[in-house]
């Protein structure tokens, strides 16, 4: 699949809310989740989420820093709630990055680290 369709792909999941596919996660990304857990911590990431695509079908993942799992929509509503309004120029920033990966057959991995803001 073309990087440009991945990306159209990834826009329509991500950006315009279509439906994400369970299988595709199953497939994809919970064997995966031990990894994910275990590069959470390694890192001290607040949270960490992964992105799939293929044959048109999204799937994604988000793990906070709790163990908590969030599949597919529930996972692009959490990162939604995390970002607040960067999220969509988060995301158009990020699925070019994301295309480029999926098109070599790489899983997308992000972990994010949230910057604390305390009083001076």
């Amino acid at each position: 699949m073309s990087k440009k369709m991945i990306n159209r792909n990834l826009e329509n999941a991500l950006i315009h809310n279509r439906e994400m596919v369970l299988s595709l996660y199953e497939y994809e990304l919970k064997e995966l989740i031990s990894e994910f857990k275990e590069s959470l911590k390694k890192d001290n990431d607040d949270y960490i989420f992964a992105v799939t695509e293929h044959d048109n079908d999204v799937a994604m993942v988000l793990i906070d820093k709790q163990g908590k799992i969030y599949i597919n929509e529930d996972a692009r509503n959490k990162l939604k709630t995390l970002w607040k309004e960067p999220y969509l120029s988060n995301m158009q920033r990020l699925i070019p990055q994301f295309a480029k990966q999926l098109v070599k057959n790489e899983i997308s991995v992000n972990g994010v680290k949230v910057k604390k803001t305390g009083n001076k």
